[in-house]
């Protein structure tokens, strides 16, 4: 039985448990210090999640070694954690509804010509439809672009 689930692991190596889907994400909104993010400089720019690759307005890895890790909150654990207090003062403006939070790191450890190695965090809430991903004082809405598909 152990051989068995040994094989199993190595056999299916990208699965990953986060809730962050893969696929096109669009920024739609900025939040935030919008001194750092011009909305005319995300709004509409997409980035792509696929298994082992992302490319996009954030974050590049070019599938040699992707690796994903996930953190779940409960939504008033999220608040009142002080790496998220921006999410707390913009509550309201973003809508945050639910009760299971997941905070998801994305790290590309393979691809040495990567401008930026890890994109985190990106949250994503009970609608998986939407997720957020704060950097540099500004918390960028990103909804998945279910139109390729």
């Amino acid at each position: 039985m152990k051989k068995l689930l040994i094989f199993l692991i190595f056999l299916f190596p990208s699965i990953s448990y986060s809730n962050v889907y893969d696929g096109i994400w669009e920024v739609t909104d900025v939040v935030g210090e919008r001194w750092f993010s011009l909305k005319t400089r995300h709004i509409g720019k997409t980035q792509e999640l696929w298994k082992g690759y992302a490319g996009g307005v954030f974050f590049t890895c070019n599938a040699k070694g992707m690796v994903t890790t996930s953190k779940d909150y409960t939504l008033d654990e999220f608040l009142n954690t002080k790496e998220f207090r921006l999410f707390s003062k913009h509550k309201d403006e973003l809508d945050l509804v639910g009760t299971k939070v997941s905070v998801t790191r994305k790290t590309c450890t393979g691809n040495y010509l990567a401008s930026r190695k890890e994109m985190y965090p990106i949250v994503t809430f009970e609608d998986w439809d939407r997720a957020f991903y704060l950097s540099k004082g500004v918390i960028f809405v990103m909804e998945q672009d279910w139109s390729s598909y």
